[in-house]
């Protein structure tokens, strides 16, 4: 287990204009705990999860996972510890059909064709989108597109998720779903950094909240 995501003197500028600057002295995510980050639009929530993820790279300061510095991490390195949600599910699904989506990355790992197959079948099942398989991607729903993405991320069972917006396009049967799932992954020593406007879904998963204003911690 990598045991927690710290940010330590993180400060993160756009560099297309370097008008907004992230600014988190310290900060640290357990695993097997459901972190919450709340705020307004435009207060960094999302930059904080993509700095978590290896998808942005501090102007100053450091992400540790496990206690290393992912600087010099290559990203593929970095996906395998965490797993990203973009608020847009589409942006992350490229495979033709919903079983490809979730098998093929397990082939390119070395996994035999037949075993992929099967855990992406069983990943399906645990979503209830069994019947999908065969669909183009698409054509999926927001929400069926989400529960993929989702699906996608957590059969390479990595140590920590960022959720960023996991319940918009989801109905009331699919939040339950997705919170049970949480439920799950944490006990199962998961670490969960959940980005979330949601204010009743934080309250009732998350174990810590922290609220961010103005690219800082409040």
């Amino acid at each position: 287990m990598s045991g927690f995501i710290r940010f330590a003197g993180l400060q993160y500028a756009y560099p297309e204009n370097g008008a907004f600057l992230l600014d988190i002295p310290g900060l640290s995510f357990a695993q097997g705990v459901c972190a919450a980050v709340t705020g307004p639009v435009g207060s960094g929530k999302t930059t904080l999860g993509k700095l978590a993820a290896g998808l942005l790279r501090p102007t100053r300061g450091s992400v540790c996972i496990g206690g290393e510095d992912i600087a010099k991490w290559p990203l593929g390195k970095i996906g395998r510890r965490v797993g990203y949600l973009f608020q847009e599910p589409a942006r992350q699904i490229f495979a033709p059909t919903v079983l490809e989506e979730i098998a093929f990355p397990l082939t390119l790992r070395g996994m035999d064709a037949a075993e992929a197959e099967t855990l992406a079948r069983d990943m399906l099942i645990r979503f209830e989108m069994e019947e999908l398989a065969g669909a183009v991607t698409y054509t999926l729903s927001r929400g069926e597109q989400q529960r993929l993405a989702i699906a996608a991320m957590l059969v390479h069972e990595p140590g920590f998720l960022v959720l960023d917006e996991p319940t918009t396009g989801l109905d009331a049967r699919r939040r339950e779903i997705l919170g049970d799932m949480l439920k799950q992954l944490l006990a199962q020593g998961v670490g969960i950094l959940l980005i979330s406007h949601d204010a009743d879904f934080v309250q009732a998963h998350a174990t810590v909240i922290r609220c961010i204003e103005g690219g800082r911690i409040v």
